[in-house]
């Protein structure tokens, strides 16, 4: 490695200026554009296509190993019987049978069982799984079954209709449009003779089974009411027989005649009821009058009384006038007015005896009628309770009269009910009006493979793309300063990009130049000197979060560098457990820094002088842990410094070994070394949290193994540092 100049010595400032870091990290806003889906795919494209094709292989041997497919359908409608339709009542019925139901009976198994017979599906690879070849995937998911079943899995049998129902019903399609009553039959087969036999075969089996299932269903009707109807006939034969029976032992009167007879009976009873109170009131008053008067002839003028009486009391009247006429001539000791006066003593005497004897026959007759009213009423009592029980027991015989016309009824029904069914069981099921017969299809169902295949391709890119978003956002590794800027007190030292492997010997002791590495290495040495106040420290540590950073790479590497400037440079393996810088320098010493450190060797004999001017001591023994001096490293700093040696350590990860904490409490500078794309921003924050101290408080981070060309498509603010013009500039130069 070389350079064009020698620098100053390492102890004297660069200038009085104040030395600032020559990286200032600007933190970009994660800013998710277009470009940064570019850089995405263009970083991620060979996992991209990988995935792709991975995906792509095994699709498109399913796109070529499909077959064309034909679909044959047919369009139909469903109807009632006409007959059925003219023989109801009902001026609203409508002859369309219910859409959903007829289609739910072309999708019975029934219908499937005769199509998979009639139509040999059983024979076809198509239909018949058992017939078919098992695929690999398919081999595969039988045997991770089986190591969680653990029942043998029995191999589909040819004959079994139970494996070719489902592979029909997935070809079948039976629907009907919601706002019309049409139905719709499609069947998909590779074979298109049979894409079109299926739905013609299916209708004609319909027919067939809904006439079967009618004329069941009319049969198990037809006998469920002659059943009834025996039953009904015994209960209309005993409402009658009781009918007739309760008549015959009541002796109930059914004639007209006889019925009329009866109430005029009543009614002449009734009349003479009320003729014999008339005329009892009649003679009761008459005898009132008679008993409460004191003059017969004039209680004789207030009542009716019999001719004999009615003379009397004329003549008696008639006495009285003479008498007051010659009472006006004569004086009252007159012959003749004594005489007419003796006459009407004798004519009132006649009167009173005649009324005394009326008055003993009208209570004479009032008895009698007393005695008639009373048989009157006995005869009305014997009448009116033959008429109650009459009325009762016409009730009850008109009530067993209803029942047995009800019974008849029922009877006279179901014997229609039969009679109907005998005649429905005549027609057909159901009557069907197909718009449009399934034909032989003469285009293949779907679209071609060229269209398979672009949508497969499409659908590969997608997920490949976004499984790298996935794995993008799932990366917590350190891929620029912009990701370690929030970690406080830590010095940007720059990005040295990765070495191929041919160009790993390139950078050991050879003048073949690598320029870009070179360069980082140089600005490594920059900022080392710019953090310490613009001289190069007196000991250096580099150091890594875990192993295989590049630590070692870049710990020889400034050593070369500060070489090849004519500054000493003590190179120091600091792995006591897994140090290998021995085998590039290839010093076969026998002792070194662990048998320092225990005391089995003195500085002299663990130093290795190497002709590139580099002082390297190698590792050691690595089963030497006993350490007689605790402060050997700062010795060895200490006689480097005297000798005016730059000391760098290449120390062990610090999250490997608390050596190297101890290391950089002694040293003036760390160099943390950070692997790029492989170390995760956590890792660096803890072990950058372990080396801090209060001498070395400001830690050196750089950032290594870094994809010039990948870093280039992040958007962060120092992609740019490895940009297309600076790497052909480098390519050049080389």
């Amino acid at each position: 490695m070389t350079i064009s100049t020698l620098p100053p010595d390492r102890n004297l400032p660069i200038s009085p200026m104040r030395y600032d870091p020559r990286f200032q990290v600007e933190t970009k806003a994660d800013n998710f554009d277009l470009a940064s889906i570019y850089r995405l795919v263009r970083r991620r494209m060979i996992m991209i296509i990988t995935i792709t094709m991975l995906l792509m292989a095994p699709a498109a041997i399913m796109i070529f190993g499909l077959k064309p497919t034909y679909q044959g359908w047919a369009r139909l409608i469903v109807h009632q019987p006409l007959a059925t339709s003219l023989d109801t009542d009902d001026a609203n019925h409508s002859d369309l049978l219910d859409a959903k139901s007829e289609t739910e009976r072309l999708l019975s198994r029934s219908i499937a069982e005769r199509v998979v017979r009639e139509l040999q599906l059983d024979v076809r690879e198509e239909f018949n799984p058992a017939l078919r070849e098992t695929s690999f995937i398919e081999r595969i998911r039988t045997k991770v079954r089986a190591l969680f079943d653990t029942k043998n899995p029995t191999s589909p049998l040819r004959d079994n209709i139970n494996a070719i129902i489902p592979e029909y019903f997935r070809a079948l399609g039976v629907w009907h449009e919601d706002k019309s009553d049409v139905i719709q039959i499609s069947f998909n087969s590779t074979d298109p003779e049979l894409a079109a036999a299926v739905p013609n075969r299916v209708i004609g089996i319909y027919l067939d089974e809904r006439k079967e299932s009618v004329r069941g269903r009319l049969d198990a009707a037809e006998e469920w009411i002659r059943q009834r109807i025996t039953e009904q006939q015994v209960r209309a034969d005993t409402s009658r027989d009781a009918a007739r029976n309760y008549q015959e032992s009541m002796d109930v009167v059914s004639k007209e005649d006889a019925q009329e007879e009866r109430i005029k009976s009543f009614l002449e009873l009734t009349g003479r009821e009320g003729k014999i109170e008339e005329s009892r009131v009649e003679v009761e008053a008459a005898i009132s009058t008679l008993e409460t008067a004191d003059n017969a002839s004039v209680a004789a003028q207030n009542i009716v009384v019999p001719d004999s009486i009615a003379i009397k009391q004329r003549d008696l009247r008639g006495q009285e006038q003479d008498l007051a006429r010659l009472l006006e001539t004569y004086d009252g000791n007159a012959d003749a007015v004594v005489e007419l006066r003796g006459e009407i003593q004798e004519s009132r005497a006649d009167l009173e005896l005649a009324t005394k004897q009326y008055l003993q026959t009208m209570r004479i007759k009032l008895v009698a009628l007393d005695h008639e009213a009373e048989a009157v009423q006995s005869r009305l009592v014997v009448a009116n309770e033959k008429r109650i029980r009459d009325a009762l027991v016409q009730t009850e015989l008109l009530r067993l009269q209803k029942i047995a016309e009800k019974e008849q009824t029922a009877l006279d029904k179901l014997e229609n009910q039969r009679r109907d069914l005998a005649a429905r069981a005549l027609l057909p099921g159901a009557e069907l009006e197909v718009l449009t017969p399934a034909t032989v299809p003469l285009a293949s169902q779907g679209r071609g493979r060229l269209s398979y295949l672009v949508g497969a391709l499409l659908a590969a890119i997608s997920a490949a793309i976004t499984a790298a978003f996935v794995i993008e956002m799932w990366d917590r590794t350190v891929r620029s300063f912009d990701q370690i800027s929030g970690m406080a007190r830590t010095i940007p030292a720059g990005l040295i990009p990765r070495l191929a492997r041919r160009e790993h010997s390139k950078t050991m002791f050879t003048h073949i130049p690598v320029p870009m590495f070179d360069e980082a290495i140089r600005t490594v040495v920059l900022s080392l000197k710019q953090s310490n106040g613009g001289k190069l420290p007196n000991s250096i540590v580099v150091t890594s979060a875990h192993s295989g950073d590049g630590k070692s790479l870049v710990a020889r590497s400034l050593a070369i560098e500060l070489a090849a400037a004519a500054i000493p440079v003590l190179l120091v393996d600091g792995d006591l457990r897994r140090g290998k810088l021995d085998s590039f320098f290839r010093s076969e010493l026998t002792h070194g820094l662990n048998e320092f450190l225990n005391g089995q060797a003195d500085f002299r004999d663990i130093v290795y002088h190497h002709p590139s001017g580099i002082d390297f001591i190698p590792s050691g023994n690595f089963s030497l842990q006993r350490r007689v001096r605790p402060n050997g490293l700062a010795e060895i700093i200490e006689m480097a410094g005297a000798a005016g040696q730059v000391v760098i350590f290449d120390s062990a990860p610090v999250l490997a070994s608390t050596d190297t904490v101890h290391l950089t409490a002694l040293a003036e500078r760390t160099l943390a070394i950070v692997g790029w794309g492989k170390t995760s921003r956590r890792a660096v924050e803890f072990s950058l949290q372990q080396m801090k101290s209060s001498r070395n408080s400001e830690i050196v981070v750089a950032i290594n193994k870094v994809n010039p060309e990948k870093h280039a498509l992040y958007n962060f603010s120092d992609s740019e540092l490895f940009s297309k013009s600076l790497m052909k500039y480098y390519k050049l130069k080389v």
